[in-house]
């Protein structure tokens, strides 16, 4: 089956179960999204879902084949097939590297000549609406909607067939919000790119989601 899935998925942190046999499905070009209160697991299941924490038990498919571990223990051309945007680009981000550094990391990480590098930044950069002057500059010196900008050109920088979006707009002012949204929703167009929306904001969720689905609190 293609898509991106979760298997009955278990996570616990300590003695406290945030994900308790979690099933979730998302289509080539769908776009899912997913709500529930804090506390439910919405960003531990993002985490899982893009391949950087391990669960307790149960497993991940990539388009029907099984992901046996996470992060550096997986091939590097599998885990550039998804990518995470997550809801605080500060957090997120190197503060000594300039944006367009930050953009092209990577694909430097996996061998890219800094030439194709530097140029596929440039490209994605001008995308989601950077200017060639802020690509010089520090996350410090940049806005956290212009930083949120360069995260989502990191993401989309080795064409990834699923896309994660956790409360990636909620510290974003409308009309920054409103612009990724249309970048997300372009790329996913044109690579048929199933996309994870986790929100809080149903405005959002029913402008954009296919389907929705809701997360219960473990107790």
């Amino acid at each position: 089956m293609t898509g991106l899935a979760a298997h009955q998925i278990t996570v616990s942190y300590g003695r406290q179960r945030v994900l308790d046999r979690v099933d979730l499905h998302i289509a080539p070009g769908e776009t899912v999204g997913l709500r529930g209160p804090s506390g439910s697991g919405k960003s531990t299941l993002a985490r899982v879902l893009a391949l950087l924490h391990a669960s307790d038990t149960g497993h991940v498919t990539l388009d029907g084949q099984p992901v046996v571990g996470v992060r550096h223990r997986l091939p590097a051309a599998l885990r550039a097939r998804v990518a995470i945007l997550f809801q605080s680009p500060r957090a997120a981000t190197d503060p000594r590297l300039n944006l367009a550094d930050l953009i092209a990391e990577p694909l430097r990480a996996t061998g890219t000549p800094k030439h194709e590098a530097s140029t596929r930044a440039a490209k994605l950069a001008d995308l989601v609406g950077l200017t060639p002057d802020l690509l010089t500059r520090r996350p410090h010196a940049v806005s956290d909607g212009q930083l949120q900008r360069a995260c989502l050109a990191r993401a989309l920088v080795h064409q990834p067939a699923y896309l994660i979006c956790d409360e990636a707009t909620a510290m974003l002012d409308a009309s920054t919000q409103a612009h990724l949204a249309a970048v997300i929703t372009d790329y996913q167009r044109q690579h048929a790119a199933g996309v994870l929306l986790i929100t809080h904001d149903p405005a959002l969720l029913a402008r954009w989601a296919t389907r929705t689905v809701d997360l219960p609190v473990n107790h």
